[in-house]
């Protein structure tokens, strides 16, 4: 799943780089207006990968504590099966 999320990212920053070199090449405007475009549509790639590496971060955070939850359960079951068996096998040792 990151390496899924971690690819897309590429391909965004990818796309950005060559469509602001497209941009510089066939671009109608002066200069200083271009390298203005370009800086503004570099700051709206790092605020989308903040945002982006917000998300994945909240997201693990999510499943972590499900995990933990789960991990919990998954404890707590074992430990009565254990003790319910340590009762059982007492019984029937004094039944001997």
């Amino acid at each position: 799943m990151a390496d899924n999320v971690g690819s897309k990212v590429s391909y965004f920053l990818v796309g950005l780089g060559v469509g602001a070199l497209v941009g510089v090449l066939f671009a109608p405007k002066s200069g200083e207006d271009t390298r203005e475009y370009l800086a503004g549509k570099a700051d709206e790639g790092k605020d989308y990968a903040q945002r982006k590496a917000r998300e994945l971060r909240e997201r693990a955070d999510e499943l972590i504590e499900r995990s933990k939850d789960v991990a919990s359960r998954k404890k707590d079951s074992l430990s009565a099966a254990v003790d319910a068996g340590r009762e059982a096998y007492l019984r029937e040792a004094s039944k001997s």
